[in-house]
This record gives C-alpha cells, structure tokens and sequence, in this order.
C-alpha cells in the first residue's frame, strides 16, 4: 500500500490520501460518478457510497460479503440533511437527536414518498420504509461528509472479521476493489451506537434496537427532560 499525492489528480484505483483539500474534492468526484471510498469515522473506518445508487451499494454487500437483509446506515453532516433526503425523524426521536447528535445515536427515520435513498428498508404492509442515520462525532469525518454529502456506509472489513481501525486494516480487507481510501489516522475503535426507533406502543414512545454506549437509562431520562413528555 502507497500513501498518494493527495495534489495529483487522476490517481489509481486503490490510493490512500491524506485528509485535505484536493483528496476530499477527488472523493467527492468518486462519490458522485458511482465508486467507493473508505472513511474514518469517530468508531471505526468504513466503507461508502452515494446512498442513492444501486449499483454502489451492491458492490459493497459483494465486498463485504455482507448479507442482505442487513441494512447500511446513512452517514450525514447534519440534522437539516433528513430534509433533502426525503426523511423524517418522528417523534420523540426529533428530541433524542437534538440530544445525542453528532454522536453515537442511530434513530431511525421515516422515508417519506419523496426520498430517493436506496438503502431504505421496506417496512411492508404499505408502511413507510425507514432508514438508519447518524451523525458522527468527529470533525474530521463530518468535514468528508460536508464535501462528499450523505454516504450509505458500513464497517470497513469483511463481514464476521475484525473492524478496520487503520486505513492499512482497510486496504487489507479490499485492496484495489475500493476506489480510494482517506487516511485520517487511526480511529478510537468500535463503539457501538444506540439504535432507537419510535414506537407508539412502546415505553415512552419508543423501542431501543441496540444499546451501545449512549445507556437505555440516558435516552429515557433524556425524553423527560425539564418536564418534556412524549413529542415535545
């Protein structure tokens, strides 16, 4: 593995880039024109896509080796980007994130009839789909986010093996088969975040998928907060 020139342009498949400038407009052109570039995040590196493009995304399940039915997150900048992608945080979700973003919350929100994301998850029985969001606590990643906008993104590794906390662990798994990887270092390691969803007949409005390091007592104590009830 060869760290490039992250000035030159037209580099080969498989370049590791420092995070600057010109390596994060290069994987904003990749990004747009279909391919795949591996991030660091504040967990763990992950591999991404544009989450509107089928074809993408299916290169990362055959990379991964990554079954299915099992969904990929969206990565986003901010809270104001659910907007663009035709989704919406229901409540008391919206509280939760105000909360817990950028940070190590997943909610998961409802695909309105315009949202356009091919990572969406069909809910079935006519129901709005849904997707996975997050919002990653780390300036570094949200800097790529800003330049390359929303990403569907998985841990970058096979599926079943470790988690990618080095850009040289990434290159590891695929190789070439990715178009470019940014370097920023090596990554704090995996922290699992919180996975919420709102559920109506659930305590507090709400059903908590996963509970990672934000605990189920924060979240709930959050949505009690100076005498807030259920979708304030």
């Amino acid at each position: 593995m060869e760290q490039a020139n992250g000035d030159d342009m037209g580099i080969e498949r498989g370049s590791v880039l420092k995070v600057t400038d010109a390596s994060l407009t290069e994987a904003a052109r990749i990004i747009h024109e279909g391919g795949l570039v591996v991030i660091p995040t504040d967990t763990v590196y992950g591999i991404a896509c544009d989450p509107r493009n089928r074809e993408a995304i299916a290169r990362i399940y055959q990379l991964k080796r990554r079954p299915r039915y099992k969904a990929l997150q969206v990565l986003l900048a901010s809270v104001e980007q659910l907007d663009e992608l035709g989704l919406e945080l229901p409540s008391p979700l919206n509280r939760l994130a105000a909360a817990f973003l950028p940070g190590a919350f997943s909610p998961i929100a409802v695909a309105g009839a315009d949202c356009t994301l091919a990572t969406v998850a069909d809910a079935g029985d006519g129901r709005p789909g849904t997707q996975g969001v997050r919002i990653p606590n780390s300036a570094l990643t949200l800097a790529i986010l800003k330049a390359t906008g929303p990403l569907a993104a998985s841990s970058a590794n096979r599926s079943g093996e470790e988690s990618a906390q080095t850009v040289e662990e990434a290159f590891q798994a695929f190789g070439t088969d990715v178009d470019l990887y940014l370097d920023g270092g090596a990554t704090q390691g995996h922290v699992s975040s919180t996975v919420v969803k709102a559920d109506p007949y659930g305590r507090d409005g709400i059903e908590i998928l996963r509970e990672g390091i934000i605990s189920q007592t924060t979240i709930r104590k959050a949505l009690h907060l100076n005498g807030g009830g259920l979708g304030a």
